[in-house]
């Protein structure tokens, strides 16, 4: 019985003292961990979000306008025969090139060279009357003086003058138009430029002024680009002109010009006139803009947009695309850094965009630190660390941004 008596009072003695070792050692880690808490705080604090800024800056930007359009040629000719009859001959390949006054058709011209000559027969036999009608009269005139022949026979002399007179002129007016329908038998290009296929072919009868055309002719150098232009834009536009934040150029508007495949014509263009009625089925105005075309890049028909400088906006500042967000209700926001080292939230206009950059016209003013970089760690009213961009232009580093904000 003794040696376990003596057994059971040792164990009971060592459990407290296991419990004091134990609560000893918590204390010790607890105190251990609040020493390093507070070297944790002392060395780094919360640290403050560390954004990349750059100054803003107030400046003169050109007003462009993208707009829509088709190419029109400069000059259009439908070709229509003025008389009637056989084609003969197409003396023009489809699709050249031809000059003002080429010959395009030979239509017979058979009847109107026998109605030329007799027309002009008919010229020399009242030409012929007129020279008996003149001598008759002349004569009759003198010898009215002496009372050889009567006042009647005179006036009656003098009438036949002035009709021979009138039917050679009337004949030779007929020779006339019998020679134009000659001439009318070959039908010639009013104007230089590309003509296109022919709807007639040797052989084939045609008639006076018909609705068909034979084929048609198009100048296209220098060539037209019809643009439409919204009247909200232009109302926009003339606003601002009104409020100073456009101001109007004088002189040629130049116009470049962007293909469907979004590359950009050779070519610098020129606003040639703007409508002054407004399209009741689109709502739109119409403005026309003139290319050279020397090399035929521009085909009558082809969809383009235009790029047209339309004054110059003041006090307009240039942001970033990936500055700019919109809240809640779709308006455009940027965040900027204030003085105190806190982000504000601005709420601006920006309805055009330039390259990779929106042009502001309202809501910055200039030499504000507008944030471009770390706008997914802030919000508004909260304080952060300004720094300028690197270099490379890329973000800082988390660590870069520590020591930027150390120093």
């Amino acid at each position: 019985m003794a040696p376990y008596i003596a057994e059971k009072k040792t164990t009971m003695i060592a459990r407290p003292i296991a419990l004091t070792l134990t609560i000893a050692s918590a204390l010790t880690l607890a105190a251990c961990s609040d020493n390093g808490g507070k070297a944790n705080a002392q060395g780094g604090g919360a640290q403050k979000p560390v954004v990349t800024v750059i100054d803003t800056v107030s400046t003169s930007v050109p007003l462009i306008s993208e707009l829509p359009g088709r190419t029109t040629p400069y000059l259009v000719a439908e070709i229509r025969p003025q008389v009637g009859g056989i084609v003969q001959k197409r003396l023009f390949k489809e699709g050249g090139e031809v000059e003002a006054g080429q010959p395009l058709y030979q239509i017979d011209p058979a009847t109107y060279k026998a109605s030329y000559d007799s027309a002009r027969a008919a010229l020399a036999r009242a030409q012929a009357t007129l020279k008996s009608a003149r001598l008759t009269a002349k004569r009759y005139a003198e010898l009215v003086k002496i009372e050889a022949v009567s006042t009647q026979a005179n006036d009656d002399a003098q009438a036949a003058l002035a009709q021979a007179e009138a039917d050679v002129a009337s004949a030779r007016a007929a020779v006339t138009t019998a020679k134009v329908n000659l001439d009318y038998t070959r039908i010639t290009s009013p104007i230089a430029g590309r003509i296109g296929r022919s709807s007639v072919t040797r052989g084939a009868l045609v008639t006076a002024n018909q609705s068909a055309a034979l084929a048609t002719v198009q100048q296209l150098d220098p060539i037209y680009v019809d643009l439409t232009q919204s009247t909200v834009e232009l109302l926009n536009l003339r606003e601002q002109m009104a409020k100073g934040k456009v101001k109007a150029k004088d002189g040629q508007v130049p116009v470049t010009l962007l293909f469907e495949n979004g590359s950009q014509y050779g070519q610098t263009g020129t606003l040639a006139f703007s409508e002054v009625t407004v399209d009741e089925t689109t709502g739109s105005v119409t403005l026309r803009a003139q290319f050279p075309n020397p090399e035929g890049m521009l085909l009558p028909g082809m969809y383009v947009r235009a790029r047209i400088e339309q004054g110059e906006t003041t006090n307009a500042v240039l942001v970033p695309h990936k500055a700019l967000t919109r809240n809640a209700r779709g308006e455009a926001q940027v965040l900027i850094v204030t003085g105190e080292g806190k982000v504000e939230a601005r709420t601006v206009t920006a309805d055009q965009s330039r390259g990779d950059q929106w042009v502001v016209t309202n809501g910055l003013s200039g030499g504000e630190k507008l944030i471009t970089e770390g706008l997914q760690k802030v919000r508004a009213g909260a304080d952060v660390t300004a720094v300028p961009p690197s270099a490379d232009g890329a973000a800082p580093a988390a660590g870069q941004n520590n020591a930027a904000a150390a120093k």
